[in-house]
């Protein structure tokens, strides 16, 4: 039995009624006289006892199916219920469609089109972590902290973080029309960027002076560890003799693999922790340790990070830092330091969920803390940076051993 409760005159009526469970129904329909009448029938049903969440769920898909005034399959409507599980949860965890997917493997191999930008969801704004190294984003003069508010003319308010990603992507030589908002200069622009195709060299290095070298790495990807002992060797072969000093630009890196970073750290420590992971699962426990040899056998070591250092950047500055490898200078770092795993829910989708957070050698989390530099730079220009990091290099004694640390406590998340 349906009980209809009108508010006003001339309602106009949706005349249909599901038969349901016993349930209780209230109907409320508010007309608004305006030359024309307006009726909007709402229909609210209570059972007696809650339902199961996955029953809940399934029925909830059923009623938007039978009933929303589109036709709509039950594909996009189960697309639509996960992108809004995954939305709820952080700002890193995501479902990955099979286009999106395909974004991540290209990303962690470092060949694909669009502009050469690292975007994340900062304070609700879709916003610019990191410009990849020589690519069209740099060009145009993107900088971390941007946000992007349309694209092509619309804006993106609103949107998934995927699916402006996607929206970036296009043909080289192709041009996307970009709004950014700089918060720092409180002033809005217009950029007109070309598309190309992107490839991310991940190292790069020179020798700055003698015995002293500088290594550039841009993102962390599956082989960035081997690709920096390639350029360790031959920065060595061309001085001479052994570094002397190490400049390490982690700057604008927006971070990547995990592994990476542990390969790249465990270049620079003889022994001890480099970053531990921690979650509610067992499984999302684990430590990294480093392996006997230092690369530069205790050579001192300087790393530069900003605002757009995040992630892997971060788990490397750390380490060196706890373990007294390395001083750290620039300005305090991104914080991303949480873990997400890819799991797949067939060969085209997947799921990527935040399942741990880690921690620094001495049990420091670094999420939505970011490294603390030992020394900020005073320098604007690459170049004056650099000179400040080997001036600050010249002045530390080379550590052929550094501090070994205790055991890092175990965290209760």
């Amino acid at each position: 039995m349906h009980k209809l409760v009108t508010l006003g005159s001339d309602p106009i009526v949706t005349s249909f009624f599901m038969v349901l469970r016993p349930l209780t129904l209230i109907g409320i329909i508010i007309s608004i006289v305006t030359g024309t009448s307006l009726g909007v029938v709402l229909h609210i049903y209570y059972k007696k006892d809650p339902a199961p969440p996955a029953e809940t769920l399934s029925e909830a898909l059923r009623h938007v199916q039978e009933n929303y005034v589109e036709t709509i399959s039950e594909e996009k409507l189960l697309k639509l219920a996960i992108d809004g599980m995954m939305d709820g949860l952080d700002d890193h965890s995501d479902y990955l469609d099979p286009s999106a997917f395909n974004d991540l493997e290209a990303n962690a191999t470092g060949k694909f089109g669009g502009i050469g930008i690292e975007l994340g969801l900062v304070d609700g704004y879709f916003t610019v972590i990191a410009p990849m190294d020589d690519t069209p984003a740099q060009d145009a003069g993107l900088k971390p902290g941007d946000r992007i508010t349309g694209v092509d003319g619309t804006p993106v308010r609103g949107k998934k973080l995927p699916d402006l990603v996607n929206s970036l992507r296009g043909v080289p030589g192709s041009t996307v029309e970009l709004a950014v908002y700089r918060k720092d200069a409180d002033r809005s622009m217009d950029l007109t960027i070309e598309r190309a195709v992107i490839r991310v060299a991940s190292v790069r290095s020179r020798l700055l002076e003698p015995d002293i070298a500088y290594v550039r790495i841009s993102q962390f990807q599956t082989q960035t560890g081997e690709d920096l002992g390639d350029e360790l060797a031959e920065l060595e072969e061309e001085n001479g003799a052994p570094l002397g000093g190490l400049v390490l630009d982690l700057r604008n890196n927006p971070g990547g693999t995990l592994l990476s970073s542990v390969e790249v750290a465990d270049q620079f420590l003889d022994e001890g922790l480099i970053v531990y992971t921690q979650g509610r699962l067992k499984s999302s426990f684990a430590r990294y340790r480093a392996t006997r040899g230092d690369d530069l056998d205790g050579s001192p070591i300087v790393v530069l990070i900003n605002g757009g250092s995040a992630s892997a950047s971060e788990i490397v500055a750390g380490a060196l830092q706890d373990h007294g490898r390395a001083r750290v200078g620039g300005s305090r770092s991104f914080g991303k330091g949480s873990v997400q795993s890819v799991v797949p829910l067939d060969e085209k989708q997947a799921l990527k969920i935040t399942t741990a957070y880690y921690y620094t050698p001495n049990g420091r989390s670094i999420h939505k803390k970011g490294i603390e530099p030992d020394i900020e730079f005073k320098g604007e220009t690459h170049e004056e940076l650099l000179a400040e990091a080997v001036d600050l290099l010249k002045q530390m004694q080379p550590d052929t051993r550094h501090a070994r640390l205790d055991e890092a406590p175990v965290r209760d998340i």
